[in-house]
């Protein structure tokens, strides 16, 4: 008899707890639509509503105007320099972000914390001071730039500069990606491989590279579409030389007052860009959610 009231009660116990935690948990159907709704219209006017706009002005006198717009020779110019400064910029900052994180999330050293919070400053910069930066290194009256001129090197309104620049305003993005992610990791399968006899370089390859993987494309794909569509530091150190030094966002606003349709032309490209990057993130999260990293 005891034993029956007992398993009563451990039933309605658990009932209650099941129906508190529904109600802690579960807002009424009202709420949810609700915040759905905003959400939804947030979305729409701040992200769907400009791209429809700017495809519908790309487009608007026709598709011989839109790639008469980007097969002008500087609208060329500028793509093959954003591709070329994210061909070089991301691989840089792939093999920083490989090897900060690694150190970070693997070693303990004095500075730690310092190279963290260095790690993060491109975040608390606005780029067009970090811009402002390497014309005060490199410039004509800084202390490089005499001698920058002697042996005839270009930094500043030249591609040097703008890769610089791009540089430092995403260098951040892999890393920031990697390291939370090799902590959780730990250092347990690299001190088993290391155990075994591998080497350093072949733990790397097979252990350390194969976990991240996932986290470093994701990383990557995040820093290309920033240096893709970077502004601020690449105006600054650009000098906005037509058909040389200006990239894609640097031609969209000087064909803005010229030719608005030429302007959202290049426009739209960029904006395509973003679509796949977003595609590809999602790809990516989907297979972090599936393989559980």
């Amino acid at each position: 008899m005891a034993a029956s009231a007992g398993k009563l009660f451990s039933r309605r116990l658990k009932s209650v707890d099941r129906g508190q935690s529904q109600s802690a948990v579960t807002e009424r159907p009202a709420v949810r639509w609700f915040l759905t709704a905003v959400g939804l219209l947030f979305l729409a006017l701040f992200i769907v509503l400009p791209l429809i706009v700017i495809f519908t002005q790309a487009f608007s006198k026709g598709t011989g105007a839109y790639w008469d717009a980007l097969n002008d020779p500087d609208a060329l110019s500028a793509i093959r320099l954003t591709l070329l400064v994210a061909a070089i910029a991301v691989p840089l900052n792939m093999v920083f972000g490989i090897a900060a994180s690694w150190a970070i999330a693997k070693f303990e050293f004095r500075g730690k914390i310092f190279l963290i919070t260095l790690i993060d400053l491109p975040f608390s910069v606005s780029p067009v001071i970090s811009g402002l930066v390497f014309v005060l290194l490199f410039g004509g009256n800084s202390l490089l730039g005499p001698w920058l001129q002697s042996y005839n090197i270009q930094i500043l309104f030249a591609v040097p500069g703008i890769v610089l620049a791009t540089v430092f305003v995403t260098f951040p993005f892999v890393a920031r990606e990697l390291i939370p992610l090799m902590q959780e990791q730990g250092t347990g399968d690299e001190e088993a491989a290391l155990s075994l006899g591998a080497s350093g370089w072949k733990t790397f390859l097979y252990v350390t590279l194969p976990n991240i993987r996932w986290g470093l494309l994701y990383g990557v794909l995040l820093c290309n579409a920033r240096a893709m569509g970077e502004f601020g530091a690449v105006a600054v150190v650009s000098g906005r030389i037509r058909g040389l030094t200006t990239t894609m966002p640097l031609h969209v606003e000087m064909m803005y007052s010229e030719n608005i349709v030429a302007a959202f032309a290049v426009a739209s490209l960029l904006a395509g860009l973003a679509l796949i990057t977003l595609v590809l993130k999602t790809v990516l999260e989907m297979r972090f959610a599936h393989d559980g990293v």
